[in-house]
């Protein structure tokens, strides 16, 4: 799970207004000198014993409790939440509003909730798409993933938005309506059954750069998560689906625009080469991972050439053979990317830049995998994103 910066937990417990934050409980405050006195609520207060210091922004209970200090032990201990979830309530409801709360008071007598990311009218592929939508926001707002698209070369605007690229840290299940409630359990029990969350309440991708695969009308067929930390368990799982089948083919826009096809082992390696202005680009799901539908897809499209751009490893060169037979059968031509020994396209990439160039000259130099003499054939070279940009 993603560790929440220092310099925003100190943003919060600074600037929320702790006796606005404790008037919209319910509690009425007087002024004292420089403090502000009140009921506390978390005990039979008959006498003021609630202690508000607004120049430190800290709280103290004087009597049968003992209890106090900043914002989010108020929000802890008011709501009845986690550290993560106070976190989450005050940075998406609270600190927007701060403005607004020294402007006036907050008459509310309830602190309001994180609004929901999805409908509990919407069926599975809206509420996937509301999801989708939702991580996508959280990846813009996150600097924990976007210092991991940083270091693979991928922290492009156009990139980001173009393909919906997401990010889940634990927070959805923190804008669902409370799992004791009709609504929450019927939330999560859709989620579970899309595969979204687990049957423990956990987020299938949580910690994962998650990347959508959307079809030409729109609809999700298949997600798939990268896990942005190095240091996981033993035995987790870096590379995430959805369960069942792999559905779907990304990038489908390709296949409409070009009669020659890029097809890398995995997502990230085609967003490398897309990013890089190569957009006649798609991938497999792993190295195993050609379906039914990129066959199909291929064959539709009527594509002439593919250029195999799989991991240049045992298991890659032997996945690209097999598949290069099954495609020059039904008459597509297959060359092979031939990135240096143990690379794949997001390494090459970044070891030999400027990328642009070094990705064209591996499509240029991609070595023929038919039978006889290759056939004369031009590169596909679309319009490149300015690098500067």
């Amino acid at each position: 799970m993603a560790r929440i910066p220092d310099d925003q937990i100190e943003r919060l417990k600074t600037e929320v207004p702790l006796v606005r934050l404790v008037e919209a409980k319910g509690v009425e405050l007087k002024r004292h000198g420089k403090d502000y006195h009140g009921r506390c609520p978390f005990h039979d207060d008959r006498t003021p014993s609630l202690v508000i210091s607004p120049e430190l922004n800290l709280w103290h209970c004087l009597g049968a409790c003992q209890m106090g200090g900043s914002v989010l032990d108020w929000v802890m201990k008011a709501e009845g939440v986690s550290f993560r979830h106070a976190v989450e309530l005050l940075r998406h409801d609270y600190l927007p509003l701060a403005a607004a709360f020294e402007a006036k008071p907050i008459k509310k007598a309830t602190v309001p909730k994180l609004a929901a990311p999805l409908s509990t009218e919407a069926d599975d592929q809206a509420a996937l798409s509301q999801v989708i939508g939702f991580y996508h926001d959280t990846l813009q707002t996150d600097a924990e993933a976007l210092a991991y698209l940083d270091s693979r070369g991928l922290n492009h605007p156009e990139l980001i938005a173009r393909f919906r690229l997401g990010y889940a840290n634990r927070t959805l299940a923190y804008r669902l309506p409370q799992k004791n409630r009709k609504a929450g359990a019927e939330l999560r029990g859709q989620l579970q059954r899309i595969g979204l969350l687990r049957e423990s309440g956990h987020e299938h991708f949580n910690g994962s750069l998650v990347i959508p695969v959307i079809n030409a009308t729109g609809q999700i067929t298949e997600v798939y998560g990268r896990k942005i930390r190095d240091d996981l368990r033993p035995g987790t799982p870096a590379h995430l689906y959805l369960p069942g089948a792999h559905a779907g083919v990304f990038n489908i826009e390709a296949f409409q625009a070009s009669d020659e096809i890029i097809l890398c082992e995995a997502l990230i390696d085609a967003l490398t080469f897309w990013v890089h202005g190569f957009r006649h680009v798609t991938a497999a799901y792993g190295v195993e991972g050609f379906t039914p539908d990129h066959f199909a897809a291929f064959k539709t499209h009527g594509i002439r050439r593919v250029l195999i751009a799989y991991d240049r490893d045992e298991a890659g060169d032997r996945a690209a053979v097999a598949l290069a037979d099954k495609l020059t059968r039904e008459g597509i031509e297959c060359y092979r990317v031939l990135f240096p020994k143990g690379m794949d396209a997001n390494d090459y990439a970044l070891k030999v830049q400027p990328a642009s160039k070094s990705l064209g000259l591996a499509l240029r130099k991609a070595e023929w995998l038919g039978n006889g003499q290759a056939p004369e054939r031009q590169i596909d070279l679309e319009e490149r994103i300015d690098e500067k940009a």
